[in-house]
């Protein structure tokens, strides 16, 4: 399972450095509307925040969430920040608590939107689950450029990470 608590590891890198970077701009930035697809940086880091939160409990066997994708859970950075650092600490522990066998099984899920049941293997949610945040820090790290400069968004690069760059 070393392939989970890697991506584990990287995703609480890559969020640390990435939030790092948001508090260094202008207070104003963190909700600006940049034409991003959750339109500023308090609402693309919320919905990451929220989509974690919703793996995380069909992973876990958790009833349906009844989060909203663009729901702002925190509109103060520091909160936001708090909340993300515990929920990266939450997925850390559920894939270092895997084996082969966990991640091959079989979760079962509903959307908000769908009655229709799901059925995904983990290794494949998970895989989604990381995918996804990488997605969206992209276009976080495309608003950081927008409003900071070049310079603004830090180096993200899963080949970064593993070098200890």
């Amino acid at each position: 399972m070393k392939r989970w608590i890697m991506f584990g590891d990287y995703n609480t890198w890559a969020n640390r450095r990435l939030y790092a970077a948001v508090a260094a701009l202008p207070p104003t930035d963190f909700g600006r509307d940049g034409g991003a697809f959750f339109r500023s940086l308090r609402g693309t880091l919320n919905h990451i925040l929220v989509a974690d939160r919703i793996w995380l409990g069909r992973f876990e066997g958790e009833p349906a969430s009844d989060l909203k994708l663009d729901q702002i859970l925190h509109d103060d950075l520091g909160d936001l920040t708090a909340a993300r650092e515990a929920e990266d600490e939450r997925l850390r522990a559920f894939v270092g608590g895997l084996d082969e066998k966990d991640a091959e099984r079989t979760i079962v899920y509903r959307r908000q939107t769908s009655p229709e049941e799901i059925r995904q293997p983990l290794e494949f949610a998970l895989a989604h689950l990381f995918n996804h945040q990488t997605h969206h820090r992209g276009q976080a790290h495309a608003l950081l450029t927008q409003f900071g400069g070049p310079d603004a968004g830090p180096a993200l690069d899963l080949a970064f990470f593993q070098r200890g760059l």
